[in-house]
């Protein structure tokens, strides 16, 4: 399904810059969410543990901090990592995309929330397709400028554009606050991320992604950005808000 956003979401006029093969290519960022839980199993309890350690022993995750767990190591010891694949390779089987994410690289990452970020800047040419796999700890998946919030509990998939601005918030929070996450509450979510790529017909449509609309500029990049009214732009760790002159 789609969440759709608020009545009145603000319009913000954004371009993401993007590599296509050897080139740099222009396109619109998506305004689109899609959302849906699927039904997956619980991970291993013995799994799970092995996470919280790496979490707190090898990563030492700061409050707002992802960083990737050993995906390999983790198949190993996880039977049902076929059916969480299959389960989302269904879901996105209904939203019109064909393809399986099988052939699509993915990761397994672990975050203590997040601070609001864009990836345009890293994964200009993909997007985001994500599977939850904690319980659910009080945290939302917040899109600023769209107005999207998204409880995030064991099953949570959902599709969006890299180039959108996003973080993991306390539920009862407008923003992200480090004081939410203090060391003695269990606040980390691991989930499995797929990179789809936005060039790909189906992902592009089901995204409304409009290509090739500022290839003046596009020329004259050497790098992967997000433009904001004719300026390359950041966002703020704290708010999410659009800040200028990155």
């Amino acid at each position: 399904m789609i969440i759709p956003p608020p009545a009145h979401p603000v319009q913000d006029p954004l371009v993401s810059y993007f590599w296509s093969g050897e080139a740099i290519r222009s396109r619109s960022v998506s305004s689109v969410v899609l959302v849906g839980t699927v039904n997956v199993p619980a991970p291993p309890a013995r799994l799970s543990a092995d996470w919280e350690r790496d979490i707190v022993q090898r990563l030492r995750l700061a409050p707002g901090e992802v960083e990737a767990l050993p995906l390999a190591r983790a198949r190993m010891r996880w039977p049902e990592y076929r059916q969480c694949v299959q389960a989302m390779s269904d879901w996105t089987g209904t939203l019109g995309l064909p393809a399986s994410l099988t052939a699509c690289d993915v990761a397994l990452m672990a975050c203590r929330g997040a601070k609001y970020h864009h990836d345009g800047a890293q994964y200009g040419g993909m997007s985001f397709c994500n599977l939850f796999l904690s319980e659910d700890r009080g945290l939302d998946l917040h899109f600023p400028s769209t107005g999207h919030r998204i409880p995030l509990t064991t099953g949570t998939a959902v599709m969006f554009d890299t180039g959108q601005p996003h973080a993991v918030i306390d539920r009862s929070s407008s923003g992200f606050n480090v004081a939410d996450f203090p060391p003695d509450r269990d606040c980390s979510q691991v989930f499995l991320t797929w990179e789809l790529p936005i060039e790909n017909a189906h992902v592009g449509h089901v995204l409304g992604i409009a290509f090739d609309i500022d290839p003046t500029t596009a020329l004259l990049l050497d790098d992967e950005q997000v433009w904001r009214d004719g300026t390359r732009a950041s966002v703020c760790p704290d708010s999410g808000r659009w800040c200028q002159n990155e």
